[in-house]
């Protein structure tokens, strides 16, 4: 692997003997993905990329030049060769012709289908003609923090030019204007104005640069980006102390506890027409902005990348700390800021939209800053949420770059300023440059980026829920975290065999996601220990929907006789464990005030009577009962409910080999000894099932089924009830 000189902060990772094997589309998305592993030189989901190929025209067999370019929603880092547009170059030219103005623009779009080149199913997206009209052969558009901190700066344009000089570049500046064709036209004509530009600079946006190789579009985009770090950030220790206006306050001691506490109360409110997921951050960039005397100002001047408001919204929601706040004081602050930010959202929004305009959408904030505790962040999913906060430390990043290039004079003419914005429209402060209000607005609720959003899937049945799997390292509770994972749910699967529960949780990964599971310890006897496990359910999601319960004890003896010690654990654990699940998540549902869900687990036990079970039989008449009593304790904003199985054998705790075998034997059934645990369950289960009037072995997912129904929407107006799970038992009929 060839490393590159004069590197400071990027690593050259270009493997020519990979390299050679490729073809120019694999050597695009080989290009794409280096580029896009690293969140310092483009963020996720942004960017493009692109190559001009020739290729044999499917229909005529001549060659002709293809244009191979990042397609609508992809993301560099993980994009593979389906993931680009392919459209005819010559058609793409030809479109100039039926170009009418910046003012109908968006109506250009409607022609990129009909230049697709093959059958290439990929939409192009709103950026290709930003590299249909560069004439190279390579294009690379990202959004470094270091370049958009240039872009984005007062003297943005004179700290180009110093630049260029300190590092021998010939970028040239171009004002800001809204991705399309019209940009395409400014690009084509900024090169022809500039013979020998290795690079353009996007006023409040980001970089272009290129190559007439891969290799040498790779490095051109590397060594610019690493020089300007180099640049960008030497100003930046220098400003040193006094970076965002100086330190206002200080990191909170207790921040996490109070993260912990918050995070409820916010998400509940965040989530006025969808349910959130959310993400806490005290990193450092995180905190030397929130604590800062400027972080106020800047935080409402808003960002100002495309980019980055896309995720964000035009600006977060700053919360006006102060360093003695305790929780109550601080959710007060949040309601008052929450308030503010809706009607400031609303009129930003009746002021800039026209009658074409998408809807108004929901008018919370996507990323709340705390002085002295840090940043919160809210998507559909585990996934957006972290995104989201990232794209804002992207933010921070180029306002710490932007105010400590200069400090911009009162009367100062921004250079971002041209055709699309008059100077007046822009705001500065201590030389940072934020994009105007009304073209935040054409890009957040730009009807073509709202067409994007309308062709993402549609989300399960159980997104942007929070579960917490009580009992999930095994069994029923295995299946119902299997299943919850399936149905598009965040899990938290808790168990005191915390090495089972975290293995389950791999497995749950597998099909919801890495960040959408995770795992926890908890013996729910313990009211410290649920405490924790629902903390970290919080720090890891935001909060809290359905609490289910599988977790329970089956005492079995040799002689029969169950001990005082034995009897009180058994109803300590089965009874008293789910009061104090449920008490503990009565607060955090308090807090949310949404909608949830409880689902206990009975047993058929509970209603049918027998020898030598007494304490099982006794604490799951107990826990039935206990349904109904925290139906009515827990309503009307929680619904609790049950479901009462009978004898599950497969992959249950409680039927370990010697109990099985002790079962095996008191029903006369014949078994091998050297039979696997499985094998012999399976003998056990079917023998049970021809009790029953379906003669079916009760699985762990039946009763999965039957739980996550309990819990979800089908059953908005079911509280207090108990689902027998028990293949159709007489005895247990209720009478």
């Amino acid at each position: 692997m060839k490393k590159t000189s004069g590197l400071r902060y990027l690593k050259d990772l270009w493997d020519e003997n990979l390299a050679a094997t490729l073809d120019e589309p694999e050597l695009l998305r080989y290009r794409s993905n280096l580029l896009g592993a690293d969140l310092r030189i483009t963020n996720f989901g942004g960017g493009n990329t692109s190559s001009k190929v020739t290729q044999a025209d499917p229909l005529t067999g001549h060659a002709t030049e293809v244009l191979w370019v990042k397609g609508s929603g992809g993301d560099l880092g993980t994009i593979q060769r389906r993931g680009f547009a392919t459209l005819y170059m010559e058609k793409l030219m030809a479109l100039e012709g039926r170009y009418e103005g910046v003012a109908r623009e968006d109506a250009m779009v409607e022609f990129y289908p009909l230049c697709t080149f093959g059958l290439n199913p990929t939409a192009a997206s709103i950026d290709t003609p930003l590299h249909a009209f560069l004439p190279f052969r390579h294009v690379d558009h990202l959004h470094p923090d270091w370049a958009i901190a240039m872009a984005a700066a007062a003297n943005g344009r004179e700290k180009m030019e110093e630049f260029n000089r300190e590092f021998g570049h010939r970028l040239t500046w171009l004002p800001w204007q809204r991705p399309g064709f019209e940009l395409g036209l400014m690009l084509r004509r900024a090169v022809e104005e500039n013979p020998g530009c290795d690079g353009i600079v996007l006023g409040c946006h980001g970089l272009f640069t290129w190559g007439e190789t891969q290799r040498e579009c790779y490095l051109n985009s590397l060594r610019t980006i690493d020089q300007l770090g180099q640049f960008v950030l030497r100003h930046v220790d220098q400003k040193g102390k006094a970076l965002f206006g100086g330190a206002a306050t200080a990191p909170r001691e207790r921040r996490r506890e109070l993260a912990m506490e918050l995070m409820p109360f916010l998400r509940g409110r965040v989530s006025g027409k969808k349910r959130a997921i959310g993400s806490w951050s005290d990193a450092a960039t995180v905190l030397s902005f929130v604590n800062a005397k400027d972080a106020a100002t800047l935080a409402h001047l808003g960002t100002s990348c495309p980019d980055h408001f896309i995720r964000t919204k035009i600006r977060p929601m700053f919360v006006p700390a102060e360093e003695g706040d305790e929780a109550a004081i601080l959710k007060q602050k949040i309601e008052a800021a929450l308030e503010t930010y809706r009607r400031e959202y609303t009129a930003y929004y009746e002021e800039y939209a026209e009658a074409t305009s998408p809807a108004l959408r929901d008018p919370t904030p996507a990323v709340v800053l705390i002085p002295g505790i840090g940043m919160f962040s809210f998507g559909k999913n585990k996934a957006e949420s972290r995104i989201i906060g990232e794209f804002y430390i992207n933010a921070i990043h180029v306002m710490e770059g932007a105010t400590s290039l200069g400090h911009a004079p009162a009367d100062c003419k921004v250079p971002q300023a041209g055709a699309a914005a008059p100077p007046e429209a822009f705001h500065i402060h201590t030389n940072y440059v934020a994009l105007p209000a009304r073209e935040a607005f054409r890009i957040e609720y730009w009807v073509l980026e709202d067409a994007k959003l309308r062709r993402q899937p549609a989300e399960k049945e159980l997104s942007r829920r929070i579960v917490l799997v009580v009992g999930g390292a095994s069994g029923i509770g295995r299946a119902v975290a299997l299943l919850a994972a399936e149905r598009g749910a965040h899990a938290m699967i808790a168990d005191r065999d915390i090495a089972g529960a975290e293995a389950v949780a791999s497995e749950a990964r597998a099909i919801a996601g890495k960040e959408a599971v995770a795992a926890a310890a908890v013996d729910i006897r313990d009211r410290a220990a649920i405490v924790e496990a629902m903390g970290a359910t919080v720090l890891a999601f935001g909060g809290l929907d359905i609490v289910i319960n599988t977790a329970a004890m089956f005492p079995s003896t040799a002689a029969g006789e169950i001990p005082d010690a034995v009897w009180a654990t058994t109803l300590e654990l089965n009874v008293t464990g789910n009061y104090l699940l449920a008490d503990e998540a009565r607060k955090l549902f308090a807090e949310q005030n949404l909608d949830a869900a409880v689902v206990l687990t009975s047993s058929a036990n509970a209603v049918v009577s027998k020898r030598g079970s007494e304490a099982y039989d006794v604490s799951k008449a107990a826990l039935s009962h206990l349904v109904r009593e925290l139906a009515i304790a827990l309503g009307p904003k929680v619904r609790v409910n049950g479901i009462s199985p009978a004898t599950v054998v497969r992959g249950s705790t409680m039927f370990p080999r010697d109990r099985v075998i002790a079962s095996l034997k008191k029903y006369n059934l014949e078994f091998d000894e050297a039979a696997s645990d499985d094998a012999l369950r399976d003998i056990l289960a079917r023998f049970y099932s021809q009790r029953t009037l379906t003669h079916q072995p009760i699985e762990p997912e039946d009763c999965a089924q039957a739980i996550l129904f309990l819990a979800g929407p089908h059953t908005r107006c079911t509280t207090g009830h108990l689902i027998p799970v028990d293949g159709g038992l007489p005895e247990a009929f209720l009478r």
